[in-house]
């Protein structure tokens, strides 16, 4: 059975525990980075929502899934707010799907 996953700062996840989401806190870039490799190599994750802040530091492994179903890696604004980040994605997987921005 597949799960959603979320990966950030311990404030950003910890709400989603409460639904049931499986939660990585992480402290720092490089446990960040560990983490994500560790459980998308684990193949049961469908989504995994990342915190914006790690996504620039994490961009390279991120991109690996970009064209592939499962994980669907799915940006989050942090506790600070949004840097606009998730917007750019989804932005850029919609003109990649239809061939045109049509935001």
């Amino acid at each position: 059975m597949y799960k959603i996953g979320v990966l950030g700062g311990r404030e950003t996840v910890m709400g989603f525990k409460a639904l049931g989401l499986d939660v990585y806190p992480v402290e720092d870039i490089e446990e960040a980075r560990r983490t994500f490799r560790r459980i998308t190599a684990e193949g049961d994750l469908a989504i995994l929502y990342v915190e914006e802040n790690l996504a620039e530091a994490l961009k390279r492994d991120i991109d690996k899934f970009k064209d592939k179903p499962t994980p669907a890696v799915i940006l989050i604004p942090g506790r600070d707010g949004s840097l606009g980040l998730g917007q750019s994605a989804l932005t850029a997987a919609v003109e990649r799907a239809v061939g045109t921005n049509i935001l």
